[in-house]
């Protein structure tokens, strides 16, 4: 009775301010010690912080989207949806969502409408049974809230990709129905037998095949090779030692993947990229250390690497790497030898490859990709993409431009040259 007095005496913004200190677990213990700590602590307040911190939701709705009568209620609907799931891989994994569609919300809303509505407990383990495999926690979780993306032409792809010369990559993530098919595809090709414990969870829409397959038993995440169909050589997509770490013992090469995909678009390391009418996430990275950039009397060049794994082999080895440069003059134009011109354009390239920091090649030619770019001050970047076959990694690219002011017809100056930083081919942590 006394314990009951002293702390009513505490008044009620005291009591709101200790309510507003527990987690969900301790707010509903307390709304059982008696009738008045229920209704204090029953108080939408607190739910409505509860819902924010643990589920990001700003309206109290169930786990389909409905409306629910309160955020206490709408809490509850989501702890029992889950259940079945331990609750912080739970709230890691809708954010890792959340996140990903904040992003696309601000900067590619139309791979946002792609994605599906979560599948159920029965469809996951009807996957499950079909392909003799058992999921791991965190990919059922990444599938409960959303069943990958709707199957699309266009470059729609969550994960995105790169275009070089005729090959063309747009990774989507799979709904289930396909995750199957793609699965059982696989298995078929290659021989596996019916133990094989692979389930393809990405591939690239079209143009090229690009898979990427999680096995269920190391939880580890693969892409294959372009040895993949002749004898199964995939690589792995995220550290292994990630995986085998403590704070990891509930996490697998999927969400690992998705995170860090999250972290690179939220960073601006990779963005969406417009060309030629054909908008997408480039995977081409965007800041130091992948990416080198260089300013030479006005023209900037950035420059930037990814590992082409569907092309490349292991055994080999061969190591496909697909490059882009961009190149674009800055708004005071060409400074060359004390004048200023409003235009140049690009005549002749070197290229300086390594492997290992031996020079394998030194490239002179005309033209990049056949083409001779006019720069003029302030306009959109002229990107073009190339590759280079490596048989040893780390290697590097670097060299110069050779451009004239004005325009190759009509030259304004001396020929000068631009610089084309070093920039990394290396293979990566992880694989996208």
């Amino acid at each position: 009775m006394e314990a009951e007095i002293g702390i009513e005496g505490l008044g009620d913004l005291a009591i709101q301010v200790i309510l507003s200190k527990l987690d969900p677990n301790h707010t509903a213990i307390v709304s059982c010690v008696n009738k008045k700590f229920k209704g204090w602590a029953s108080d939408d307040f607190y739910w409505s912080n509860h819902c924010s911190r643990d589920l990001n939701i700003s309206t109290p709705i169930d786990p389909l989207g409905s409306p629910a009568p309160s955020y206490k209620v709408a809490y509850r609907l989501w702890r029992e949806a889950f259940i079945m799931y331990p609750w912080p891989l739970f709230k890691r994994v809708k954010r890792c969502w959340d996140s990903l569609k904040s992003w696309l919300e601000s900067n590619f809303p139309e791979v946002l409408a792609t994605l599906r509505k979560g599948a159920s407990e029965e469809e996951l383990n009807d996957v499950e049974k079909s392909l003799k495999v058992k999921l791991p926690l965190p990919t059922r979780l990444i599938y409960r809230l959303h069943d990958g993306q709707e199957y699309s032409e266009n470059l729609l792809g969550l994960i995105g990709g790169y275009f070089v010369y005729n090959h063309l990559v747009n990774v989507n993530l799979l709904p289930l129905r396909h995750a199957v098919m793609e699965s059982q595809s696989i298995k078929r090709d290659l021989g596996f037998s019916n133990a094989s414990k692979f389930i393809a969870v990405a591939s690239s829409v079209k143009g090229s095949e690009k898979v990427f397959c999680l096995n269920c038993v190391n939880n580890q995440l693969y892409v294959g090779t372009a040895m993949l169909r002749e004898d199964g050589e995939m690589i792995p997509c995220v550290p292994d030692a990630l995986l085998k770490s403590s704070s990891n013992q509930q996490c697998d090469g999927v969400l690992l993947w998705l995170e860090e995909h999250n972290r690179r678009l939220h960073s601006g390391m990779i963005t969406v990229l417009e060309q030629e009418n054909l908008k997408s996430i480039s995977q081409f990275p965007e800041k130091p250390p992948l990416c080198s950039t260089a300013v030479t009397n006005g023209v900037q060049v950035r420059a930037s690497a990814v590992l082409v794994p569907e092309q490349s082999e292991l055994v080999s080895p061969k190591f496909m790497f697909a490059y882009s440069i961009r190149m674009s003059l800055l708004p005071e134009g060409c400074k060359v030898h004390g004048m200023t011109y409003d235009s140049c354009q690009l005549h002749r390239r070197r290229w300086i490859i390594r492997e290992n920091e031996v020079v394998m090649h030194d490239v002179n030619g005309e033209a990049v990709i056949g083409k001779y770019p006019l720069l003029l001050p302030g306009e959109k970047e002229f990107v073009y993409e190339s590759c280079s076959n490596q048989q040893r990694t780390p290697g590097s690219i670097e060299g110069s431009f050779t451009f004239v002011p004005g325009r190759l017809a009509q030259p304004k100056g001396d020929p000068f040259q631009v610089e084309v930083a070093r920039f990394p081919l290396v293979m990566p942590d992880y694989i996208f």
